[in-house]
């Protein structure tokens, strides 16, 4: 077999493991062996419409195993998978496809007429399919007969675009090695077992859904059970019902399903692994999990690490609570300076990233790749500090901070202070005008279901927990913070709502 990427993996899960299930989706079971044959007639078909190695295919629409079937096509072909965010509008959909040069666009039957408004706007785009009749038409016109297209490690498996939470999104070039690397990570660091089995309600076309969930657990042998977005009463149905052994979710998909009322008595005793990325877990959320005996293994990670940098396991999850962890097994990572000089401990610095893992740069930007880097390392923009056993608590962006008087705020460290109260279920903290200090920090927060928050009873209880130039001047309660579809917090969003919001009675502001 020439193929030592990831287009690879059906052929060889389907050799040793072809009667398992792979993936179950709205009371369909596909077999390994199935998976492999449905992705070889595809990856043929697709052949057939002229896609060549190299060419990028994309793919739109919420979860559905041809997303899975059309990215292992793409690898078997050598070609290159590009997943869209369901969550953008049209013009954006339109940069990407356009921007990665996409030959053709794989799509769910609720995102056609989206679809339809993008055919004048995306020139490079050949080729439609729509999920349906027309999908399953095409792949049973196509022969099972195997493809042996050489394809290395080196080679580029997938682009996925970052959050975009600043200017144009960039797409991550991430290699077959990038992910394989990867999903070993996982396998290693959360012990995964050949019967585990997977509820995959984190977007598939985000990194941590795709890459630190769904991938190691095929590659393992597992079960992936696909639904196509979170909700929490469904999860406890699902848990129930197939026996769920492994979840990823953002803290704010855990917090949904403690906060209800099914939480106390609900059969949770199939789940073995909690895994939480996107921010820091709260003490209360971590203690809330395990009064019902589950742990959370925590990480932290980019895009460009396809994403996998730092994790936390269960064994640490409360001595070490707060921090990322330590580098995941085959990765390393540094705390540095700005003259890459190694941070003291308890000093912050910047966090630099190396590994088989990261990507090989950003498509079609040359300069901007090599300015990601710093001899080998890639530069994450993120600030954190290591203690003395090596475990790194990041901080928050670097751009991020707040510069009140000449003191640096890390509006994360604030963040973590303002989620220990019992009242708030969110919370963002930006940096505001002040003629005075240049800029003070603001906290918007989210009271949970059932709280009336006062700002200023708020305020008070940070007094104590922070040093007093970094509790926020003012405080607006807000509805909900806005987020991108993976669940991370869309800062410069919040900045533009509540950066000159005025303040109202329910709201204080302190001298």
């Amino acid at each position: 077999m020439r193929n030592e990427g990831l287009g690879s993996w059906p052929a060889r899960r389907a050799r040793k493991t072809p009667h398992r299930t792979a993936v179950r989706h709205e009371g369909t079971a596909t077999t390994y062996a199935e998976l492999y044959d449905r992705t070889t007639r595809l990856a043929r078909a697709l052949r057939a419409a002229g896609v060549r190695r190299g060419d990028r295919i994309a793919y739109l629409g919420p979860n559905h195993p041809a997303f899975l079937e059309t990215f292992f096509a793409a690898g078997a072909l050598g070609a290159v998978f590009v997943p869209l965010n369901t969550r953008l509008a049209g013009p954006e959909i339109a940069y990407q496809l356009t921007d990665s040069g996409a030959v053709t666009l794989v799509h769910s039957p609720t995102h056609a007429g989206l679809v339809d408004g993008l055919r004048d706007r995306a020139g490079s785009v050949r080729t439609y399919v729509e999920v349906g009749p027309e999908y399953e038409e095409l792949m049973a016109g196509s022969a099972a007969e195997p493809l042996d297209e050489p394809v290395s490690g080196d080679d580029v498996c997938i682009i996925m675009y970052t959050s975009g939470t600043t200017g144009r999104p960039k797409g991550a070039m991430l290699t077959h090695a990038n992910l394989t690397w990867n999903a070993l990570n996982v396998l290693v660091d959360t012990d995964l077992t050949a019967d585990e089995v997977a509820l995959v309600s984190a977007p598939l076309f985000h990194t941590a859904g795709l890459n630190m969930l769904t991938l190691p657990v095929l590659l393992k042998g597992g079960t992936c059970v696909l639904v196509e977005s979170f909700d929490s009463e469904a999860t406890f149905d699902l848990i129930a019902e197939h026996g769920i052994t492994f979840m990823f979710g953002v803290p704010t998909m855990y917090e949904r399903i403690a906060r209800s009322p099914r939480w106390p008595a609900a059969d949770l005793s199939s789940l073995r692994i909690l895994t939480c990325g996107g921010s820091p877990v709260s003490g209360p959320l971590i203690a809330a999990y395990q009064e019902r005996g589950l742990t959370f293994q925590q990480g932290y990670g980019m895009t460009e690490a396809s994403p996998g940098a730092l994790f936390l396991d269960g064994e640490h999850a409360v001595t070490k609570a707060g921090s990322a962890g330590v580098p995941h097994f085959f990765t390393d990572v540094r705390v540095v300076r700005p003259d890459l000089t190694e941070t003291g401990i308890g000093e912050t610095g910047e966090v630099l990233v190396r590994g088989p893992n990261v990507m090989s740069g950003y498509w079609g930007l040359p300069e901007e790749s090599a300015a990601a880097f710093a001899d080998g390392w890639f530069r994450t923009g993120d600030a954190a500090r290591a203690d003395a056993d090596g475990y790194v608590t990041v901080v928050d962006r670097l751009k991020d901070m707040i510069i009140s008087g000449g003191e640096n705020i890390y509006p994360a460290e604030v963040e973590n202070a303002l989620l220990a109260h019992p009242g708030i279920a969110e919370c963002a903290v930006i940096g505001v005008p002040d003629e005075r200090w240049g800029e003070v920090p603001r906290a918007v927060v989210v009271a949970r279901e059932g709280c009336v928050l006062d700002p200023a009873e708020v305020l008070a209880a940070l007094a104590g927990q922070l040093a007093k130039y970094k509790i926020p001047k003012s405080v607006v309660v807000a509805e909900e913070l806005p987020r991108t579809a993976s669940g991370k917090l869309l800062k410069p969003r919040v900045r533009t709502l509540y950066g000159t919001h005025p303040l109202h009675s329910n709201e204080r502001g302190t001298s």
